[in-house]
């Protein structure tokens, strides 16, 4: 996908929803994810280079907006996947609530 250039010289900026939060934000800001079937789960996870295949969905890397997408089960319906998703995966991208403080 061949992006515009602004009269700057620079390229439109990509912009993404994260599926926690709602709120739209400039893509590298976000944390893209995808389904990877298991074998009895599906595992929810980071994608920080955008290279693996399947449906991707994009999240900022915080506690709260994991939580929100949990509470939400947003991320079923992003991912178009059903059954139970483990998302334990993210822990490691996500920033510890405590940090933040």
């Amino acid at each position: 996908m061949a992006r515009r250039l602004r009269e700057t010289g620079r390229l439109d900026e990509v912009v993404r929803t994260c599926i926690g939060c709602r709120q739209r934000a400039d893509k590298t800001t976000l944390v893209r994810v995808v389904a990877v079937q298991g074998p009895t789960t599906t595992v929810v996870t980071p994608d920080p280079h955008g290279t693996l295949p399947g449906r991707g969905a994009h999240l900022h890397p915080t506690h709260r907006c994991l939580e929100l997408a949990t509470r939400r089960k947003a991320f079923g319906r992003a991912l178009r996947v059903e059954g139970p998703l483990d998302l334990d995966a993210l822990a490691s991208v996500v920033e510890d609530p405590k940090d933040t403080a």
